[in-house]
């Protein structure tokens, strides 16, 4: 998958010691041009004579607010999904193109108007019209179907949950059953009881991440079939494992399913498509259409979205020169390519001709519950998910624990939400332990690597965790023998993940979600933990305990979006005003180099540089580069890195792990990962890794370093957001340092930047499930 490219900035020419200390220390209130607009909050840690070439923090204020409007939210990636106005600044791992197309697709998510379609009556609304349609729809295709020699087969090869989805979901296309249908579950039966005993506790070695390869018959014949069609042959391997054994032949009959690689913009699949089929092809082929269907759901996933309002859809593909998008979702659904979801409605039929007559003159109360289209891999998650969370709740057994309000509501419930701050972690920990006091099976699982140093010796990550490299042992039917789950940095759960973690608890047993709701979401697809907060399916126990010093009250100020002014006697936060990105860059070698290391006492390897995003003149890219030749300069003799390296290493989408080369060979590289080491195959060197001196607040979020660097140069102002913001500065556990370039879009950010919704079916479910009216 490709990214945003982005130059590096060339070093700006150091200014004057009295013009730095004029323009940080002596700034006015009212802002001006190339200085910051707030008051100051700590001074140069450093006494003035100190050379011009070395920055010390300490030479800025802490920002004011703004009654300004607000700026766009982050820009996503393929690991971080959000949407954004300007791709060339964002964290999405993707092309300019995509992110346009994907966004398309997700503004329409946003508030897609349900057009009517061709109602008789003028009295309909919009969305009975929509359903009329839907009905239309239904007919065309049962037609087609009549016309054809055999029997449509289309997910046939399905079978238990899948086939039941499907054939449920067919029910509501063609009006014999109601959207109920899909959120009716029976009760669930007991599945299985809890181990008796608690096995020792395992810790085994993550194994290398080696995907099996196709064979290479395969791989020679899709490569023949791309270099026919003018396609990159470097593709082959990839597109083998996409499309399995059969990838030739398929990618032969259908040139489109090449958008099946990441990275494979419409376009290119276009242009191989008729070097390969000639005239035959055209912009309305069924099998361009449905490709287009399927590859603008899997980018709206990339930012989030489990699902798209049909408008939303028909606008992409209109967008992409489809001719009739109508006809083009149609023949999605009818292929099952992709599945069709309403919620429930529970509209009254009119006792008689009078109420009847009233119903039809009166003015539609609510809209009908807009049309979703949606990929059958992040339905079933939420499916499963919502199943399972369902069954925790129905099968614990209540009982009565003494201690905080926590501690109770846990002994007495199968779920329970806790939401706070940082220093509100050490919560759900002691809960943990005095669980592990009763007798009980208990294990903490957070999202980082970084994050266990708060959660305790004996953490593991989500990821270790569903992987099997690391928790406590399984029973014959999967289960983890646990009675006690706590899962810190819940937000960072995306759909998928949550599914496969409560799929593997076994009835009975408790799970306690806790995190920050104010943090940026997950970086896969879904919102986990903001769907369950808002379904009010179970207790919610909001944390009183506030984040401590000058950072907790920056931090706490901007989570109820002020920006405020603090007190920061021992420099613990600083802003350094800089005019353009290449003195954005220069500033931040200088601060993670010298500045830090000698006037707050962090070294350079606990001091983490957080930015926007991979691309533009201040993004990772450039700060990577400019860090490694100050802090570790080399030719990049090992695939672009060199023994000593700081790097981040992402083992699955969404997961990043930070790291140190320690050596190569010809297996890959070796990482020191906190107190862990592990092996990056070489085939993956240039797809999972990265040079990890900056990154993404995405790619932060969950972890904290003693000492962080926020970089924002002038290019980066439409890409903040008030949870961005958020997340960038609370990842400082000592100091806060602030490289500020973007005037005013700081405060209109976070006084105003709301990060944009998610198109998720997950609370629907839920409420379906579990209707209790919500506990507190």
């Amino acid at each position: 998958m490709t990214e945003p490219s982005g130059e590096t900035a060339p070093e700006a020419v150091e200014p004057a010691a009295e013009e730095l200390r004029e323009g940080a220390a002596g700034a006015p209130a009212a802002p001006g041009p190339e200085a910051a607009e707030e008051p100051p909050t700590s001074e140069e840690p450093e006494a003035a004579e100190e050379p011009a070439t070395t920055e010390e923090p300490g030479a800025g204020e802490v920002p004011g607010t703004a009654e300004q409007p607000g700026a766009g939210e982050v820009p996503g990636t393929g690991e971080e999904p959000t949407t954004s106005e300007e791709p060339g600044v964002g964290e999405e791992s993707a092309t300019g193109d995509e992110a346009g197309a994907a966004q398309e697709a997700g503004a329409g998510a946003q508030g897609g108007d349900a057009g009517a379609s061709g109602g008789d009556t003028p009295e309909l609304s919009d969305a009975q019209a929509e359903l009329a349609a839907q009905r239309e729809l239904r007919a065309r295709i049962e037609a087609r179907k009549a016309e054809k020699s055999g029997p449509l087969t289309s997910g046939a090869k399905l079978s238990g949950t899948a086939a039941d989805l499907l054939a449920a979901v067919r029910a509501v296309e063609g009006g014999s059953a109601s959207g109920s249908t899909l959120y009716e579950a029976p009760e669930p039966a007991p599945r299985r009881p809890a181990a008796e005993t608690a096995p020792a506790m395992t810790v085994r070695p993550p194994a290398p991440e080696r995907p099996a390869a196709p064979a290479p018959g395969t791989t020679a014949a899709v490569r023949e079939v791309l270099a026919e069609g003018g396609a990159p042959e470097a593709l082959a391997e990839q597109v083998a494992a996409a499309l399995g054994e059969g990838a030739a032949a398929v990618l032969r009959e259908d040139p489109w399913q090449l958008l099946a690689v990441a990275g494979v913009r419409p376009e290119q699949a276009d242009g191989f498509a008729r070097a390969l089929l000639g005239p035959a092809c055209g912009p309305g082929d069924p099998r361009r259409t449905v490709a287009l269907t399927v590859w603008l759901l899997e980018r709206a996933a990339l930012q989030g979205h489990t699902a798209l309002e049909i408008q939303a859809v028909r606008a992409g593909l209109a967008g992409h020169a489809v001719p009739d998008p109508e006809e083009a979702v149609e023949t999605a659904v009818s292929e099952a390519a992709v599945l069709v979801f309403q919620e429930e409605e529970t509209a009254e039929e009119p006792d008689g001709d009078e109420d009847a007559e009233e119903e039809a003159s009166a003015p539609e109360q609510e809209p009908a519950a807009p049309v979703l289209l949606g990929l059958d891999r992040y339905a079933l998650a939420e499916e499963s998910l919502a199943d399972g969370l369902a069954r925790l709740v129905r099968t614990a057994t209540a009982d009565t624990w003494e201690g905080g309000e926590l501690e109770r509501a846990v002994g007495a419930h199968g779920l329970v939400l806790h939401t706070g701050g940082e220093a509100s972690r050490a919560e759900p920990v002691a809960l943990a332990a005095a669980a592990r006091e009763r007798g009980l099976r208990t294990l903490v699982a957070v999202h980082a690597g970084d994050g266990r140093r708060a959660a305790g010796l004996d953490a593991v990550t989500v990821a270790d965790l569903l992987s099997g490299a690391a928790g406590p042992g399984r029973d014959e039917e999967g289960a983890l023998a646990l009675d006690l789950l706590v899962v810190l940095d819940a937000p960072q759960l995306d759909v998928e993940a949550g599914a496969m973690l409560v799929e593997s608890l076994p009835d009975g047993c408790r799970l306690v979600l806790s995190g920050d709701p104010e943090v940026l979401g997950a970086p896969g697809a879904g919102r986990v933990f903001a769907d369950v907060l808002a379904a009010r399916v179970c207790p919610r126990i909001a944390s009183r305990v506030p984040d401590p010093g000058p950072l907790g009250e920056l931090v706490s100020g901007i989570g109820v979006g002020e920006l405020n002014q603090v007190e920061a006697p021992g420099k613990e936060v600083v802003i350094v005003p800089v005019r353009d990105a290449g003195e954005a860059v220069h500033r931040t070698v200088q601060l993670v180099a010298d500045s830090v290391p000698r006037a707050i006492g962090v070294p350079s390897e606990q001091t983490q540089v957080v930015t926007v995003g991979h691309g533009g003149s201040a993004g990772t890219r450039a700060l990577n580069a400019a860090l490694k030749q100050r802090l570790n300069p080399g030719p990049g003799r090992f695939g672009g890195y060199d023994i000593g390296d700081r790097v981040a290493y992402a083992p699955a989408p969404g997961h990043t792990v930070t790291g140190t080369v320690l050596s190569a060979d010809t297996d890959g590289l070796r990482l020191r990962c906190g107190d862990d080491e592990l092996l990056v195959p070489r085939e993956r060197v240039d797809a999972a890794l990265r040079h990890g001196w900056a990154l993404t607040a995405h790619q932060a979020a969950g972890a904290r370093w003693p000492a962080v660097v926020v970089v924002l140069p002038g290019d980066a102002a439409g890409g903040l957001s008030r949870p961005w913001v958020y997340t960038a500065f609370g990842r400082a556990e000592r100091h806060l340092s602030v490289v500020h370039g973007v005037d005013q879009a700081l405060a209109r950010a976070v006084a105003e930047g709301v990060a944009p919704e998610r198109t998720t079916r997950l609370r629907p479910l839920l409420e379906a499930l579990l209707a209790v009216g919500g506990e507190e």
